[in-house]
């Protein structure tokens, strides 16, 4: 059923991809797909989950026991490869959420029911970088919840114009070393 779900997601987005059109690429009746996934959201997670060839779940799930341990850089690498990943393969899905307000606004209101969307992960991920800071590897300035945002959000756009250009994403390394360089003008 997933991998129906993934196909009839990416071909049409999840907006314009129906249970009824899920079920048939399935080869099975809409009343069976409604015993295994309550409704379209969880079957969308369910792809995000399991069909998505992306470790960034366990990454995220991972940062706790990192924090103070190895080299920041090193995991923001792997945070932002992971996510440059993630991003490419689920851009086409959820892109068309957009298009309809009302149906963006019933997904966002069952991933809230569900603690999961694009807000956990940039939490996630500010919280292992405000662990740092308190560990000393990161300015005491710094805003670890901006640090977050201003990776996943290189990493969303670099999905982003690879889809609409074909051109591949910078590298994660150069993302990290963008955000950990010091921007403050020097005159």
């Amino acid at each position: 059923m997933l991998d129906a779900a993934a196909h009839v997601m990416r071909t049409r987005g999840l907006a314009r991809a129906t249970t009824k059109e899920i079920a048939k690429e399935a080869g099975y009746s809409e009343a069976a797909l409604y015993k295994h996934f309550r409704d379209k959201t969880d079957l969308f997670l369910g792809v995000l989950m399991e069909r998505v060839p992306s470790n960034i779940h366990e990454l995220l799930a991972a940062l706790d026991e990192r924090a103070g341990r190895g080299s920041v850089r090193e995991t923001l690498e792997e945070v932002a490869a992971e996510a440059i990943d993630f991003y490419t393969d689920t851009f086409p899905i959820a892109a068309s959420l957009f298009s309809e307000p009302a149906l963006l606004a019933a997904h966002r209101t069952a991933l809230q029911e569900r603690n999961m969307g694009p807000n956990v992960v940039r939490e996630k991920l500010a919280a292992y970088l405000a662990a740092e800071q308190r560990a000393g590897a990161i300015d005491r300035q710094a805003n670890p919840a901006a640090l977050a945002a201003l990776l996943l959000g290189a990493c969303l756009q670099s999905a982003f114009f690879t889809h609409f250009t074909d051109q591949p994403s910078p590298p994660p390394a150069d993302l990290v070393e963008a955000l950990l360089t010091d921007p403050t003008p020097r005159r």
